[in-house]
């Protein structure tokens, strides 16, 4: 999954202002305890940060 699909995916979960603030301030466990901001800038692989988002905010499944 490429970045601008992700992010396109964020926006359409919380919409365009509330998913950069999702990202930036919600600490998920299926993360290692990091915002979603950390683990993109570690490097994790955006899919896997996906599925993690999906999880943690119980994401109905033809989203995912």
């Amino acid at each position: 999954m490429r970045l601008s699909e992700f992010w396109e995916r964020m926006e359409l979960q919380f919409g365009a202002g509330y998913a950069t603030s999702v990202a930036a301030d919600q600490v998920i466990p299926q993360l290692g305890g990091r915002t979603i901001q950390q683990a993109l800038a570690d490097g994790e692989d955006t899919k896997w940060v996906w599925r993690a988002v999906c999880q943690a905010f119980d994401i109905p499944a033809k989203m995912r």
